[in-house]
């Protein structure tokens, strides 16, 4: 038990990858961290951290205490959590990071409301359509669409969506609308640089599964990019319902071959499995709950 304090701030060296990084959370100075590790590496009689000028490292040693004492440490805070709750409020700083278009459309308005319903709380929302490392960027919680690939994350399902295959119907007057997905390699279909699948848009057809090879003239790593381009009638483009569902209420896009789908795909809450889904985190999730149930893209196209 004499070693508990020595773990915790040996977590944070850790998941902060600095001595400076896990004062400034720890609230105390780099001296006091540098001191509780040596203690834990003394009492341990085993060298756990590899220190340059530069950076530090686990040593194997290190890595696999690490896990166990980040498990430790976690359930410890948790049973202290416990008994308060309950009654606490959200406080702190709330870090979030979020994808770009959805984050704009759907999430920033929601900020406002819960901000005046959590005076005490900071919000420091960062927009990244690529995946970031939680833990290493110091983040609370972030929104993820798509397969999890990442299993140490947990997760909270908050919606789901598909694609849709559209275009400006000025552009389907010009060069036609593809009654068959093979007739897409004839079109100008734009690509979105973070598809997984690169250019080949991978769809579930009347009888079975279709890969269709796309090229264009434009790429992007934006979908507000591609779907305002659509909207001029350049191209085609196959976008998370979402982000064109106004377009598709108004005419400004038609959607085309809808026998043919994309895999429907689930928007998540996620956060680092090692830290407590604290009050602020709880409060966050559940307002996103409640303001995406039902989605407001649903029954769009």
């Amino acid at each position: 038990m004499d070693n508990l304090p020595h773990m915790a701030v040996f977590a944070r060296v850790v998941e902060t990858k600095s001595f400076t990084g896990a004062a400034h959370r720890l609230g105390m100075s780099k001296a006091a961290v540098s001191k509780h590790v040596s203690k834990l590496e003394e009492r341990l009689g085993a060298r756990l951290l590899n220190r340059t000028t530069r950076r530090l490292s686990l040593t194997e040693v290190g890595a696999a205490f690490y896990e166990r004492c980040a498990r430790i440490v976690t359930e410890a805070e948790e049973a202290e959590l416990a008994v308060s709750r309950l009654s606490a409020a959200p406080r702190g700083t709330l870090k979030i990071d979020v994808p770009v278009n959805f984050g704009m459309q759907y999430l920033a308005p929601l900020l406002p409301p819960f901000m005046l319903q959590h005076p005490e709380l900071r919000v420091d929302m960062a927009f990244n359509d690529r995946f970031v490392d939680l833990v290493e960027e110091g983040c609370d919680l972030a929104i993820r669409i798509g397969e999890l690939p990442d299993s140490s994350l947990m997760a909270r399902k908050l919606a789901e969506t598909e694609s849709v295959i559209c275009a400006a119907p000025s552009y389907w007057d010009r060069h036609g609308r593809p009654k068959d997905p093979g007739e897409l390699a004839n079109h100008d279909c734009f690509a979105y640089s973070y598809l997984a699948t690169g250019s080949e848009w991978r769809l579930e057809g009347p009888d079975g599964a279709v890969a269709i090879r796309t090229s264009g003239s434009l790429t992007a790593n934006n979908g507000d990019v591609l779907r305002q381009a659509a909207v001029a009638g350049i191209g085609v483009v196959a976008m998370p319902v979402f982000i064109v569902c106004d377009d598709l209420r108004v005419g400004r896009l038609e959607p085309v071959l809808q026998r043919y789908r994309f895999p429907t795909r689930g928007i998540y809450a996620v956060y680092p499995h090692n830290r407590h889904l604290s009050a602020k985190v709880r409060a966050f999730i559940d307002h996103l709950v409640d303001a995406l149930d039902p989605a407001p893209w649903a029954g769009c196209c």
